[in-house]
């Protein structure tokens, strides 16, 4: 049977739910349709909140050719095929047509080129649509030829809509008894998510004798999902839940426990390029100066999965979780830059000490600008003891090494450099 997120999909924009910011009386989207003026765009937003449905209704309702590519799937070749085959039909087509690009972040930026002239000469009008921020993952050539239109998740109200509509419109669900008693669960593992709202539902429904009513309440919807472990929730608590058990085991140095969530993300279909994000992250968050090759590690992980993709990618995600959980730790870096932030906050825009300012002019030399800088390269060590801070903050520390062994050796050199500083080892 085909699925029911499939069933219910939208073809008109009176059947279109959310996104009023967009597609509401006087709103942009529906201004472009109205008028037959669809220039290309990316749709921007979480997973289940309607971008593909969205380019469906505007090819449907401009009666344009609407061919459909998905970054995941498809290469160059894919790509220019449609291209060329447009551009043959051009003289003879009556409208031009509409390319969607499923996930198009995913694409590279030899594939992306790809599409530059096809969309800045008129032969099709792109269509992107992505999860994550376009600023830096759609090259700026393309993104500059296309507006970027944000799509929100589904609220309450929505998700109720949605709802009735399943159990009023779908054919096959008509058929059947309901006993709609509680929706807090329902909603709240859909997380806004269109698809994964109804998704749940069939699970309910498959899961109940024939003839017995479906029932929806909180209990049935929770037993549900622990009876499915591989129904993984990519936008709401269980997306949640499980990238917050991967990092707090990277954290506490387990590398079972890291190996084992990610591999259940994976599983559910996760984007690899938010988990390479997050050890990112992590490596500057929790490793930091304990082990400052981790944050080289974490980044290399994240070009090299960008580059290759998937299912190829998963060997860099296991070796930089497992080299990332492995690492000594240290949260100094953290607590020092949000001590110092705290401290910009409390005492506001000091001034900057005339010797730290640069002096381009002879005005700002008669003013005292640079005057008195030392040159730490001209003394013995390159260091020389100087004043670096306001002088209302002169002696504050705002670095403190942690207690591993290369901040250790930090700490003695720190000592020796600065007095007025205080730091002292922390050797348990």
């Amino acid at each position: 049977m085909i699925p029911l997120a499939e069933r219910l999909r939208p073809t008109t924009l009176e059947d279109y739910i959310g996104q009023p910011h967009l597609v509401a009386r006087g709103a942009v989207l529906r201004k472009m349709i109205e008028t037959n003026n669809v220039s290309s765009f990316i749709l921007w937003g979480p997973p289940g909140v309607g971008k593909t449905t969205l380019a469906k209704i505007i090819a449907n309702t401009l009666e344009r050719p609407f061919y459909s590519l998905s970054a995941v799937s498809s290469g160059v070749k894919d790509v220019r095929e449609v291209i060329e085959k447009n551009r043959a039909n051009r003289l003879f087509a009556a409208a031009q047509p509409i390319l969607f690009i499923d996930e198009i972040h995913r694409f590279s930026k030899s594939q992306q080129d790809a599409l530059l002239g096809a969309v800045e000469d008129g032969t099709l009008t792109l269509i992107g649509a992505t999860t994550e921020n376009p600023s830096f993952e759609v090259i700026p050539p393309l993104l500059s030829r296309c507006h970027v239109y944000i799509l929100k998740s589904l609220g309450v109200d929505e998700l109720k809509q949605l709802l009735e509509r399943a159990l009023d419109k779908d054919l096959y669900l008509k058929t059947l008894q309901f006993s709609i008693n509680e929706t807090d669960a329902l909603f709240r593992f859909s997380g806004g998510d269109a698809r994964k709202l109804l998704n749940i539902l069939e699970l309910l429904v498959s899961q109940t004798l024939q003839g017995a009513p479906v029932i929806v309440d909180n209990r049935s919807v929770i037993d549900c999902l622990q009876e499915n472990l591989a129904f993984y929730d990519k936008s709401g608590e269980q997306h949640y839940d499980i990238i917050s058990a991967f990092i707090k085991s990277l954290r506490g140095s387990d590398p079972n426990g890291a190996i084992y969530w990610l591999a259940r993300m994976l599983a559910g279909g996760e984007d690899p390029l938010f988990i390479a994000r997050r050890m990112v992250i992590l490596a500057a968050e929790d490793i930091g100066l304990a082990n400052p090759n981790a944050l080289l590690m974490a980044n290399a992980c994240f070009d090299g999965v960008h580059k290759i993709g998937m299912p190829e990618g998963r060997l860099l995600l296991s070796e930089a979780a497992l080299y990332l959980s492995t690492s000594p730790k240290s949260n100094s870096a953290i607590n020092a830059i949000d001590g110092a932030s705290g401290l910009v906050k409390e005492t506001g825009d000091l001034p900057v000490p005339l010797h730290l300012r640069n002096a381009p002019t002879q005005l700002m030399k008669e003013l005292g600008y640079a005057k008195g800088y030392k040159y730490a390269h001209s003394f013995s060590g390159n260091f020389v003891d100087m004043e670096f801070l306001p002088e209302q903050l002169s002696g504050t520390k705002m670095y403190q090494p942690g207690n591993n062994p290369r901040e250790i050796e930090l700490t003695k050199n720190l000592s020796k450099l600065w007095k007025k500083y205080r730091y002292e080892l922390n050797v348990e």
